[in-house]
Formats: C-alpha cells, sequence, structure tokens
C-alpha cells in the first residue's frame, strides 16, 4: 500500500466504535530491496517489540479499565504497522466490554497479526507493575564522548571501519536520530551494539550513528540499514544491533536484529 493512504501525518478523527480496518500495513520489501536483500532471506533474527502506554476497554457493568501491552511483531513478518494506524485502532477499544485482560490482548494479537501476515505476541500488563526505568544497562560501553574532527549529518555508511585486532564489545549511544518519512517529525532513539569481531573504530562508528540526524526512515528500516552497514563493513562473527526509541503517541517502538536468537531490546530507558 502507498504511504499516501496512511493515516499519519493527517488530521484524524478518533474511533468510538471497534475498528481493525484501521490497522495500515507497510511492506518491508522496499527498505530491504533497497539494502541489498532480494532474496528473501534475512541474515538475522529478531522482532520490533512495541510497548503501548494507552490502552483501555470497559469491564462488565461499564466502568473502564486500564493496562499496558509489549507487542512483538516478528522480523520476518510481511509488514510492519504504521504507528498512527496502531494508536487510532487501540483507541478503537475504549468502548468496548472486555471480559478480562487476557481477552484483551487475544483480539489485538489476532488483529495484529491478520494485518501483518504473521502471528504476533501480546502481554497485558498492570500500569502497576510497570519496570523501573535505566538509563543505559549494564555491561554497555557509551561512546558519546569520543572525539570526532569531521561530523557529518549525511548518512555515511563509509565511515564504518574495523581494524585487525578481534574483540567482543557492548557499545551503546544516545544519539541516534532520524526524521519519520511521511511527517518529518523527529524520531530519538539509544542504538545498543554488540558484537564479536574485528575492533570496530569508534570515532567512525560514532560519526555514523550521527549520519542518520536527517535521514527519513521508519525505526525498523534505520536498525535493519545498521545491522547490514556493519556486517558488510566490519564483518564480526556474531552482532546484535537494537534500538529503543522514545514514545510518540503512547507508543514507542524497539526494533532488534541479531545473529542470535537469543538477543533481544532489554530494559525500559529513562527516555521511554
Amino acid at each position: 500500500m502507498a504511504l499516501d493512504n496512511a493515516p499519519l501525518g493527517k488530521s484524524s478523527e478518533y474511533p468510538d466504535q471497534y475498528d481493525p480496518s484501521l490497522l495500515f500495513p507497510v511492506s518491508r520489501d522496499q527498505n530491504r530491496h533497497r539494502i541489498g536483500l532480494d532474496d528473501g532471506r534475512w541474515p538475522w533474527f529478531g522482532e520490533d517489540m512495541w510497548q503501548a502506554w494507552e490502552l483501555s476497554w470497559l469491564r462488565a457493568g461499564g466502568v473502564p479499565a486500564v493496562a499496558w501491552a509489549e507487542i512483538r511483531f516478528p522480523a520476518a513478518s510481511p509488514a510492519i504497522i504504521e504507528s498512527k494506524s496502531l494508536k487510532l485502532y487501540l483507541n478503537s477499544l475504549n468502548q468496548l466490554v472486555f471480559s478480562s485482560p487476557d481477552q484483551v490482548a487475544g483480539v489485538i494479537a489476532r488483529d495484529l497479526s491478520s494485518a501483518c501476515g504473521a502471528t504476533v505476541d501480546v502481554r497485558m500488563l498492570s500500569v502497576d507493575e510497570a519496570a523501573p526505568a535505566i538509563g543505559r544497562p549494564d555491561g554497555f560501553e557509551l561512546i558519546d564522548d569520543e572525539p570526532l574532527d569531521d561530523v557529518i549529518y549525511s548518512y555515511a555508511p563509509g565511515s564504518l571501519v574495523a581494524g585487525e585486532e578481534q574483540v567482543s564489545e557492548s557499545l551503546c549511544s544516545h544519539l541516534l536520530k532520524s526524521n519519520c518519512p511521511v511527517t518529518g517529525q523527529p524520531d530519538w532513539a539509544t542504538l545498543f551494539i554488540r558484537y564479536t569481531g574485528p575492533k570496530i573504530d569508534r570515532a567512525g562508528l560514532l560519526r555514523y550513528i550521527v549520519s542518520f540526524r536527517q535521514e527519513q526512515d521508519f525505526h525498523e528500516h534505520c536498525v535493519e540499514t545498521v545491522f547490514t552497514d556493519i556486517m558488510a563493513r566490519c564483518r564480526p562473527e556474531s552482532l546484535m544491533v537494537c534500538a529503543r526509541y522514545t514514545r510518540r503517541g503512547g507508543l514507542d517502538i524497539n526494533p532488534w536484529r541479531s545473529t542470535s536468537a537469543e538477543d533481544g531490546p532489554g530494559p525500559r530507558l529513562v527516555r521511554q
């Protein structure tokens, strides 16, 4: 579907009746062709983990209930879901009566799975159970103070270089910024990179991350671009790339891609 038909960037009436047709899928194919993945075989495991913070429905008798949810889209799904359409869809549940949070999760999982073309996992959590936010997970080294002589604000994959020394490192930057390809609004994220292989030049890596500052792309596409660029230019034996984006419209998106099925997005951060 063309993004011209998406609700993102347009004035929208918020629904007061349940409507799964509000969900707007966006094919992953175009971006994957752009980064050279044309054969349908992706060099990663991964998922897009969304956190939905504005979730409500009616209990029997009409009293509202609230919760938050973790929504996990597999990276192998044919489509992602445009974020504003998901917000509108979740709001369409506000006046619907459910018998339990599990029933809510089941309906959301069914509708999202149908829209994106793969099985989506939904976990409901009480607002009293939210995990405390942290600034940075233990073990990740921050590279944001690496000295840079030539900052670049346009996409610069050539900044990625690696030496001969073999290392295992976990690196972090709070400076990832890109822009929504539809509205131009800024998207802010903390980027995590864990790898084993030739030592990546940290100043070059920071220059590369900053070079996304004027790029227009979806969160999921940015993470896949970073993953494929590092794999192509630095040739690590193993690699995990995860971005935890800040919240917009009650939703934050946290894609991760890895050579291992055991990796994941980690804990919620302060900016989320």
